[in-house]
């Protein structure tokens, strides 16, 4: 039996390192203090590398040709060597021919028909080589338990076998074998791994090289085993003791010959079937159906070869060839690209193919193929278009491996160089990352992914371990971007530069140079932080915003150097746009954050004191312009615009319009100085007010041109669209100070500025501006009102003549009237703004009230005049309201209009009217009567609607005055129904007389046969006298009191056919003498008997009033 080899986790190394010295050795290159730009902070950290002597450069064929003999035919021999012997298949779903890599590498290396043919002759010669399959056993999971305690003991053996060699008999054997490979030492190396004591779950992680001959007759085996050792009888029982469970086991060890292992698995598998690298989980195979999972082995394949000839490409390593071929790949697919779009990473199946078998060939680690791609894509990156994903996924997968495998001594130094030189070049293109990554949706990814990059980069731990001296990303990358924006702002500076010494050349090449400034702020701001906040934390708005405001500041004061004491309009008018710019500029500190430096243009507006008048001054002559230009054209007729026509001319809102850049200055101008911000204030607001008084003049004049040639129609158009233009100008004016957030600067000037003082100056400049504009809009709306109070006065006069009412109906009289008023109200309507009709609307309601008023104080002047009247101003005040499109009811319903009303509305009634009038005057005056002066009388009152009866009783009074000279009186009460048109047939009752009493007891009841509609007519009431009875003359008056019959429980609704009485107790009352409005109006009435009769009656009892008062006064003053 051939003796088992140990597997060995030992790679073979490419180059021997040489002791390396201390690297934190006091005369170490890697500790020196960094320098100042990142190409020599990055040079500290790596030794310089040998450089050639400069030479003549020699003819581009010859290099090429010289390139392609030394470079690419070694290569190329490699890989034709490569495909004539590979073994296995790749991992890709397509699997090619011997022809078509062939084709595919001669196209790629750009080889021609005769040279590949050449370059085929010589690997045909060359030696076979010796091919080997290197496996890695991993580690195994969920194996049988062979030993008492329920775990094994495990180790592998590894071989392969030839057919010829396996145990004969073909395909399955009668009875099964385990020993296949134990058994077979005589026909091949077999190969052992370590033992892994008590374990079900073994990791042994060793590498072996299998050499084999053929591979399609060769199969690999693999077989676990359970070492068995012998023990002593004491042990044997101790683990009896200690596990129960392992009885059977232990009986069957007692059965088998001491010292025999037991098995525990295989796995065999056709060197054919097998990948040329293949790394994965195996099931172990049983030999007999007694224990059938026995669990799994994780076993890495690869076809190498042990031996190769060397002729192919002398004097290099295989990791050198597979980065060549890997670099030669990536040209030739990047150049047979159809677009522009940067390479992705990906390669064709026959490239990638044949990579795969080079590698496995050459067994080059994974390690070391990560690392020559990542050599090669960051070559690749500064010349071609190469994503930068590319490169961040090399670098993931050097950082998985790092601690996996060990490097070689050169290709870390190489990785180190890489790695240092990528960090300078990325650098460098951050520097310049405005150019190179213009703010485009397709390049500003392209510059995170290269910022994450290097970020990547300096978290390596290969980039850390190769690189020990301090360096600090975030600091770097700052000092790129300071660098490369102060580089950016010389180049437009220079390109900006005036050609001449002129001042105005000089001013506008500042312009422009700001404008460029202003745009990549904007820029920095809105797209740049976003990317590099992202990526680098890094807050690259205020890096670029504080330099810039540093050699911005140095510009802008050097040329306003130039401009003092040059200043004229023209130069000032050249600036405004640069204070405008840095005014954005400054807005933008907003964003800043961190705010603990000064900035250099804080207090830029300084600078520009000297042209601030030239710009106030410029706005004021230009908008002036514009008002008299748009006056002049101005036809004075109203514009037909759109759905809605405005009412007022072109030249309103051309003002509007004119006053708006004035306004928007101040927004402009936003002066931090609250003092001057104040001054500045005053002297806009007062420009503004010239204007608009400058506006009215011009407007006044305007209208004069245009009527001398015109009839007086048109003149009164224009008159109403003057007044529109000035009412438009009364509210523009009116929201100056919200416009110009005089809110805002009271606020800001409060400490500075007093509120008197304030109000004194902005306030009392508008409103004094207002006031002349109030009295314009009056004085025109009289003019046009003028004509219209003439007019009204002479229809309700011709209305009103006497002559004139038999003739015609009311409604007939007022109609023209109403026809005039219809037709100018509606032209005045159409052709004034809403609120100068409505203040001519008012001064002509006013006026109208004032006529009616007058015409209504004729005297002797019959009903029908007054009824006349009374519907006219129902008219009017129609008229003028206009279902609420007028004046409203409350400005309608003055005191004059109720005067006026209360007065049309007696005199427009009959006699009868006016006596209802009286009585229901009376019921009012007794609810109110609190007081019992002259005493009271109390009554039980009913009505029976069933018998239509009016029951009244009368109980008592109380307190009455004394009337007779013994200090009495000999009371009784007379009860009336009024009034006495409405109850005809009705006469007085009256209750017998009490001598001697002034607190009479009654106790009389009296009936009335009335209606329910007589109760319930208008001034229905009971009238309630109390006399005193004198026998040689006539009775004295004691008082009057009056009960509304609606007030009578049964007459009003509610309560039943028969309600219950109610007692009710009246103070007695005295007239007053001339005190009645009504029978002032009756009393007027003379050829109207009813009218006579009934005042007759009343001045009678007022008589009596008098005189009882008058007795009552001569008695006091006797006591």
């Amino acid at each position: 039996m051939v003796p088992v080899q140990d597997g060995s986790n030992n790679t073979d190394r490419l180059l021997v390192p040489p002791q390396e010295s201390n690297p934190t050795g006091s005369g170490s290159a890697r500790s020196r203090q960094r320098q100042g730009s990142p190409a020599r902070k990055l040079g500290m950290t790596r030794r310089q590398k040998d450089r050639k002597d400069f030479k003549d450069p020699e003819d581009p064929e010859e290099t090429e040709r010289k390139h392609k003999e030394l470079e690419l035919k070694p290569l190329y021999k490699e890989l034709l060597y490569t495909i004539k012997h590979r073994l296995g298949k790749t991992n890709s779903s397509t699997q090619y021919t011997d022809t078509q890599l062939q084709e595919y590498i001669k196209e790629a290396f750009r080889m021609t028909d005769d040279e590949h043919k050449s370059l085929s002759e010589k690997v045909q010669s060359t030696e076979r080589p010796i091919y080997s399959l290197k496996v890695t056993v991993k580690e195994a999971k969920g194996i049988l338990g062979k030993d008492i305690s329920g775990f094994s003991d495990p180790y592998c053996l590894l071989t392969i076998m030839h057919q010829g060699q396996e145990p004969k008999g073909g395909g399955v054997p009668s009875k099964p074998q385990k020993a296949v490979v134990k058994d077979s030492g005589q026909h091949g190396e077999v190969f052992q791994t370590d033992i892994k004591k008590q374990t079900l779950n073994p990791v042994w992680d060793q590498t072996f090289k299998l050499v084999f001959e053929n591979i399609t007759s060769g199969n690999f085996h693999l077989e676990m085993w359970d070492k068995d050792e012998e023990v002593s009888l004491a042990q044997k029982l101790d683990e009896f003791r200690t596990n129960f469970h392992g009885l059977k086991r232990m009986i069957k060890d007692a059965k088998k010959e001491k010292g025999t292992d037991d098995f525990l698995g295989n796995v065999v598998l056709k060197l054919q079937d097998l990948h040329c690298t293949e790394d994965r989980w195996f099931i172990l195979q049983p030999r007999t159906e007694t224990y059938p999972d026995r669990g799994q082995c994780h076993i890495q394949f690869k076809f190498i070869h042990k031996e190769r000839d060397e002729t192919l490409s002398a004097g290099r390593s295989a990791y050198v060839n597979y980065s060549g071929i890997l670099q030669q790949f990536v040209q030739a697919h990047i150049s047979k690209q159809q677009d522009s779009s940067p390479w992705k990473g990906d390669l064709c199946g026959e490239g990638t193919a044949l990579l795969e078998h080079y590698a496995a060939q050459n067994d080059i680690s994974p390690f070391l193929q990560d690392l020559a791609k990542w050599v090669a894509y960051s070559k690749l990156y500064q010349s071609l278009e190469v994503d930068s994903t590319v490169l961040f996924q090399q670098l993931t997968s050097i950082e998985y491996h790092w601690d996996q495998q060990e490097l070689p001594y050169q290709q870390k130094q190489e990785l180190g160089d890489s790695l240092h030189g990528f960090l300078q070049y990325g650098l460098c293109l951050v520097s310049k990352y405005r150019d190179i990554f213009p703010p485009t949706p397709k390049t500003t990814p392209r510059l995170h992914t290269l910022l994450r990059v290097l970020v990547q980069i300096c978290k390596t731990r290969a980039f850390q371990k190769l690189n020990p001296a301090q360096f600090d990303l975030h600091d770097e990358v700052t000092d790129a971007v300071l660098n490369g924006t102060e580089e950016w702002f010389n180049i437009k500076k220079g390109l900006h530069q005036p050609m001449t010494k002129d001042l105005q050349e000089t001013v506008s090449a500042l312009s422009l140079l700001i404008r460029e400034v202003q745009e990549d702020i904007r820029l920095s701001k809105d797209v740049w932080n976003r990317v590099f906040v992202s990526a680098v934390q890094l807050d690259v708005f205020t890096i670029v915003y504080q330099k810039l405001d540093s050699l911005l500041a140095v510009e802008l004061r050097a040329t306003l150097t130039q401009l003092e004491n040059n200043m004229d309009q023209s130069l000032a008018n050249s600036l405004f746009p640069v204070y405008l710019s840095l005014q954005t500029i400054h807005n933008n500190k907003a964003y800043l954050q961190k705010r603990g430096k000064l900035l250099q243009l804080t207090s830029f507006h300084e600078d520009f004191r000297e042209a601030l008048p030239y710009w106030l001054n410029k706005a004021f002559t230009t908008t002036l312009e514009r008002v008299e230009k748009a006056v002049q054209v101005d036809q004075l007729k109203p514009l037909q615009t759109g759905s809605v026509p405005i009412k007022h001319s072109s030249s309103a809102v051309d003002l509007a319009a004119c006053l708006q850049p004035i306004c928007q200055l101040w927004e402009q101008l936003s002066w931090p100085d609250s003092e001057e911000g104040f001054m500045l204030m005053v002297k806009l607001t007062e420009d503004i007010c010239k204007i608009a008084s400058n506006y009215c003049r011009l407007l006044k004049a305007r209208v004069k041109d245009l009527s001398e040639t015109s009839d007086p129609g048109n003149a009164a158009n224009r008159l109403c669209v003057v007044v529109n233009d000035l009412e438009h100008l009364r509210l523009v004016l009116n929201r100056l100070p919200q416009q110009l957030n005089w809110a805002g600067l009271r606020e800001r000037t409060r400490n500075v500025i007093g509120e008197t003082q304030f109000q004194n100056t902005l306030p009392s400049q508008l409103q004094h501006t207002q006031a002349v504009l109030n009295r314009e809009i009056r004085s025109a709306v009289d003019t046009l009102g003028k004509k219209i109070h003439t007019d009204i006065e002479s229809y309700v006069r011709r209305m009103a003549t006497r002559h004139r009412l038999p003739s015609r109906s009311t409604e007939a009289a007022v109609d023209p009237l109403m026809r005039y008023l219809e037709e100018e109200l509606q032209y005045m309507n159409e052709n004034l703004v809403q609120e100068n009709f409505n203040s001519l609307l008012t001064p002509l309601w006013t006026n109208s009230v004032k006529i009616l008023h007058q015409v209504s104080q004729k005297e002797d002047s019959s009903v029908v005049y007054f009824q006349r009247l009374q519907f006219t101003l129902q008219c009017l005040e129609q008229c003028f309201h206009a279902e609420g499109n007028g004046l409203p009811l409350e400005t309608l319903h003055t005191e004059e209009y109720k005067t006026l009303h209360n007065h049309l509305m007696l005199n427009s009634m009959t006699c009868q009217q006016l006596i209802e009038k009286f009585f229901e005057r009376k019921v009012f005056e007794q609810k109110v009567c609190h007081g019992e002066k002259y005493g009271a009388v109390t009554l039980i009152a009913s009505y029976k609607r069933s018998e239509q009866k009016l029951h009244v009783e009368v109980l008592n009074a109380v307190n009455l005055i004394p009337l007779d000279s013994n200090g009495s009186s000999d009371p009784f009460v007379q009860l009336s129904l009024e009034p006495k048109h409405v109850f005809p047939q009705v006469e007085a009752r009256y209750t017998k007389i009490k001598n001697c009493d002034l607190n009479p007891l009654f106790e009389e009841s009296f009936e009335f046969v009335v209606s329910l509609d007589q109760c319930q007519s208008s001034g229905a009431c009971l009238l309630v006298t109390v006399l005193d009875h004198d026998t040689l003359r006539s009775d004295d008056f004691e008082g009057e009191a009056f009960l509304s019959l609606k007030a009578v429980p049964g007459v009003s609704g509610g309560g039943g056919p028969d309600p219950n009485p109610a007692q009710i107790r009246l103070p007695l009352l005295h007239p007053k003498p001339n005190s009645e409005t009504t029978l002032k109006l009756l009393e007027a009435r003379k050829g109207e008997r009813e009218a006579q009769a009934f005042v007759r009656l009343r001045r009678q009892r007022e008589k009596k009033s008098q005189e009882v008062q008058t007795t009552e006064m001569m008695k006091k003053l006797v006591v």
